[in-house]
């Protein structure tokens, strides 16, 4: 879908959670090399007790990952890994709040990134919201 959108009218996000494993790393960087000239980002949520260096290397954080010679023209990847925000003291709401800011925390630069590389200027803002039966409001 993100490549048939080239305009800046929408911007997707994949979320996939994952045990760790990893059956073909080498097309995985191939797809996420491919895609980050798209309108995306990706979220990769770790479970359970594997470790996860393969899912840092997609990350990107440290280094820009790379397929066959040619690299991602930008980091659309976050990796989280869940285990880290189990809050062991019972304090639930903190601990998913925690994971929520985590998780979303590199959306707003690779958006602002792939709008800014594309020289895409934000819309006119639409007008507010009037519930139904309303009286529409104007200014004169």
């Amino acid at each position: 879908y993100a490549a048939s959108v080239k305009d800046g009218s929408q911007y997707f996000v994949l979320l996939i959670i994952t045990d760790g494993v990893i059956s073909d790393m080498a097309q995985t960087k191939e797809s996420i090399v491919s895609a980050s000239c798209l309108p995306m980002s990706i979220i990769i949520v770790g479970v359970g007790p594997a470790e996860f260096d393969a899912m840092v290397e997609l990350d990107g954080d440290e280094v820009r990952i790379s397929s066959r010679g040619r690299y991602a023209e930008r980091d659309i990847v976050q990796f989280v890994p869940f285990r880290d925000y189990i809050d062991r003291s019972g304090n639930h709401i903190l601990s998913m709040a925690r994971l929520a800011k985590d998780v979303l925390a590199e959306i707003p630069d690779q958006f602002l990134s792939y709008m800014r590389t594309r020289g895409i200027k934000p819309s006119p803002a639409p007008p507010p919201y009037t519930p139904p039966g309303q009286p529409v409001q104007t200014q004169i």
